[in-house]
């Protein structure tokens, strides 16, 4: 069976090209998920996985629709070939049928290796070279004027013997807020 697979993002992001092209492709079943690629849990994939049988096929419309990671997707693909399942992902023309397709999926696979490799050692000259300038990068040390406020809101109402789960309520925050604004409050809680 020849068994199709997309994904997109975030549910505001649109399937409809992605299982076009499956569909074009002859997929006999497609699957598909709605979530950030980087999650564990893909419902759809796993239960993809599961269907699979030796002399099958996944079919992607792009590689970075499978794969959570380069590692993962080369961890897949290394799997479906050791079970007799062959893959192919439609923009980038590969079909890991033949050994030529194989030879080229490896070849994309090292190359996005490499231009990984290459903006992280540019972000970390970037950062060095900041750093030599003295400045520096991330979020801002404290809390911002509204969570100040807030937070001096927290501080009396757990002085009033409120309880932490009370006041998140009617701060409308999550307990771990909570805490977080005692603690820089100086709050022993």
């Amino acid at each position: 069976m020849r068994f199709g697979y997309a994904r997109v993002s975030t549910s505001e992001q649109n399937l409809d090209m992605q299982l076009q092209a499956l569909m074009t492709a002859d997929c006999d079943k497609i699957y598909y998920d709605t979530l950030s690629g980087t999650k564990r849990d893909r419902p759809q994939l796993e239960e993809l996985l599961k269907a699979l049988r030796s002399g099958d096929e996944v079919v992607v419309w792009r590689l970075d629709r499978l794969g959570r990671s380069l590692v993962h997707l080369i961890e897949l693909v290394n799997n479906f070939s050791s079970q007799g399942i062959s893959f192919s992902s439609l923009h980038e023309k590969i079909d890991t049928s033949s050994p030529s397709g194989k030879l080229i999926f490896h070849i994309f696979c090292s190359l996005a290796e490499f231009e990984r490799e290459l903006i992280r050692e540019r972000t970390m000259a970037g950062l060095e070279s900041a750093r030599r300038q003295g400045r520096t990068g991330g979020r801002p040390k404290g809390m911002s004027e509204d969570a100040e406020s807030t937070a001096r809101i927290a501080e009396t109402l757990f002085r009033e013997k409120h309880t932490v789960t009370e006041i998140a309520k009617r701060l409308k925050k999550s307990k771990v807020t909570v805490y977080k604004y005692l603690r820089e409050r100086g709050v022993e809680v």
